[in-house]
């Protein structure tokens, strides 16, 4: 008390008190609302503070707060140094990496070294000069740095495929970073792989790569390098591999394969496998023959739905009659396949049955008239609605300009406007273009009409209004999230654990990361104690990339959160990762992907909150169609008593 009555007598006035971590948590979620708590955070924040300030104001991706973020290179606390490059990164911001690298007094800390290198690699042009900066990190005395080094030159390379002729001293050298040297972090290896295969890629010449770092790759304990090695050279060998990750790399449509080894893995013990040797066989010789027998009845859906598929592209009257019978499976997936192939056999009779299928997505995919396509308008379902909008806008394109589907098109705007979420963003969207075509040509689609949707929430609907509507003043109404989530509500999420069973599949058990993700796992959390993940579709299974779920639709577009949720990207999208999909920046609508292999190609544009520590094997055997059985959220008792204000 004395000392600040003293102050007050000296006319000075002490300073406020830093932000807590809570504080600025929420205020990144604000989006450059309250600049005045990140200010404050980056100015007189301990180590915590002043990082989460720093991914925060990053995370804006403002090229021009760049500057506010300059003097914490010069911090004691290395995470901060290394949260400030990161953030360049996320900014696309040239040169920052450079800055500390070149500076008089060398950089002490390897891990900031190796932010260095790596964020060179996402901002700098394709030159040689700036290839060489990067690769200088090769030579680092500290593995972790050499790790930066390499997770630059990947996705530099990568980046500039068509603009850059990469430097062969380079990438030998990453060659000869192929072995580990006993380094803790085994993501070396694989880094080093990616970057130079990314070289390769990005060379017209095609570099020839040594025999000694092939032999290298193809006998590395991790079935990831291993993959490498077959994206770099194929090998016959491969498809013996004893990892399924390695094995799927050599059935890509890419790699030349034998009538001999495609039989071989139409027997693979690998479901994935399987199905991709099946998706093959069209360029098989003697390929109806060998589809015949996975059309029988007995057969899954799956084999039987590849193999129509795979058949019409051999023999489309072959296929016919087995489409028929796919088409009146009880699986709706399997009904989607035969639409699917009744459409490259143009088989109307079918299409006709599967155009009023009650399955929404099997609908969709047999919308063959612009009958169909206005009736799809008329659906609750995103997915249909936008195939319809985007079969008209094709057969607009084609000069069917009809003014009555305009107006159904019109009404359906207004429909799903009315009843559905901001989150229906892509049929709502579809809509609108295609609408906005009739501005000069059908009077019902006035200017006045058009204006409502310059007061739109969604900012991508307003941009369509306004250039349709050239003058017109856009009237500020932006989307707003829901707020921030209370700070015991993220204090019991500390530690928690989320248990995931897939019906016929196992269990899977997953952390989670509300330290650097924490609204995306408060809006997974909400959900899955609502119990609305519990029988929804795994949709979309790609091998060797990702599998993605949580729809109600079982599609892509079809929400599962009536809200945009925020990105907070930073974690790396490494094998047995959860994040969520989105289709732009900020667009996260509660859809969850998990990562099959490490897609480091997917960081800096992707939330991760969440790896699986549990049933990596479970997560392998998902295939489409399958489904979520349950979600089980398990918080610590430690988090439930903090959250609560119970003793510690």
């Amino acid at each position: 008390m004395w000392s600040f009555a003293f102050l007050l007598l000296q006319g000075a006035t002490p300073a406020p008190p830093s932000p807590t971590a809570y504080e600025v948590l929420r205020a990144e979620h604000a989006r450059g609302a309250d600049m005045h708590t990140l200010r404050a955070a980056l100015q007189r924040g301990d180590t915590l503070v002043q990082r989460l300030a720093v991914r925060a104001v990053g995370r804006m991706e403002r090229e021009a707060l760049m500057g506010e973020l300059m003097p914490l290179l010069q911090s004691p606390a290395a995470s901060v140094r290394r949260e400030v490059l990161l953030a360049s990164a996320q900014m696309r911001v040239a040169g920052i990496g450079w800055t500390v690298l070149s500076a008089p007094r060398p950089e002490p800390d390897a891990s900031v070294r190796a932010a260095a290198y790596a964020t060179m690699g996402r901002s700098a042009p394709p030159t040689a000069e700036w290839e060489a900066r990067i690769a200088a990190g090769l030579r680092d005395e500290a593995s972790a740095a050499r790790l930066g080094a390499a997770r630059g030159l990947e996705v530099f390379y990568r980046r500039h495929r068509r603009a850059l002729v990469p430097a062969d001293s380079v990438t030998r050298a990453l060659e000869r970073l192929q072995e580990p040297r006993g380094e803790a972090d085994s993501a070396l290896p694989l880094l080093v792989a990616l970057a130079r295969h990314a070289a390769l890629l990005a060379s017209p010449a095609g570099s020839v790569p040594s025999a000694s770092w092939l032999a290298a790759l193809r006998a590395h304990p991790d079935p990831q390098v291993r993959r490498v090695a077959v994206l770099v050279q194929p090998t016959a060998d491969a498809l013996r591999d004893p990892s399924p990750l390695v094995r799927m790399e050599m059935l890509r449509p890419t790699v030349p394969l034998t009538t001999a080894q495609l039989t071989t893995a139409l027997s693979d013990t690998d479901d994935h496998v399987r199905l991709m040797a099946i998706d093959r066989l069209p360029r098989a010789e003697g390929a109806a023959a060998l589809l015949r027998p996975l059309l029988q009845p007995q057969r899954d859906w799956r084999t039987r739905a590849h193999a129509v598929a795979a058949l019409v592209r051999v023999h489309a009257d072959s296929a016919r009659p087995h489409i028929v019978r796919l088409a009146r499976d009880p699986v709706w997936q399997a009904r989607a396949w035969a639409a699917r192939a009744a459409m490259v056999a143009r088989d109307s009779v079918t299409l006709r049955l599967l155009a009023r299928d009650p399955n929404p997505n099997v609908q969709l995919e047999a919308i063959v008239t612009a009958e169909d396509a206005v009736r799809a308008l008329g659906r609750d379902h995103a997915g249909l609605v936008l195939a319809g909008a985007t079969f008209l806008a094709k057969a607009a394109d084609g000069g069917a300009m009809d003014a009555r589907h305009a107006d159904a098109a019109a009404r359906a705007l207004e429909r799903i406007s009315r009843t559905h979420p901001v989150t229906w963003r892509d049929p709502r969207v579809a809509l609108l273009r295609y609408v906005v075509r009739f501005r000069d040509v059908h009077p019902p689609v006035s200017g006045l009409w058009l204006g409502q949707w310059l007061r739109d929430a969604d900012p991508e609907m307003q941009r369509i209004a306004g250039e349709a509507l050239p003058g017109w003043t856009t009237t500020a109404n932006p989307y707003v999230p829901p707020p921030f989530a209370g700070e015991a509500e993220l204090r019991a999420l500390r530690g928690a654990t989320v248990e995931m069973r897939i019906r016929g599949k196992g269990r899977m058990l997953m952390a989670l990361q509300p330290d650097s993700a924490p609204m995306a796992v408060v809006s997974f959390v909400r959900l899955a104690e609502r119990g609305d993940f519990a029988t929804r579709t795994l949709h979309r299974v790609v091998p060797n990339f990702v599998v993605q779920g949580g729809s109600p639709g079982a599609d892509e577009y079809d929400p599962a959160t009536s809200y945009f949720m925020r990105d907070e990207v930073g974690a790396s999208n490494r094998r047995g990762t959860l994040g969520i999909s989105t289709r732009g920046r900020d667009t996260g609508d509660g859809q969850i992907y998990f990562n099959l292999i490490d897609n480091v190609r997917l960081d800096f544009d992707y939330t991760v909150f969440a790896s699986v520590v549990e049933g990596l094997e479970v997560m392998d055997r998902i295939q489409e169609g399958d489904v979520i059985e349950s979600v089980r959220v398990v918080r610590t008792a430690s988090a439930a008593r903090r959250s609560t204000g119970g003793v510690r």
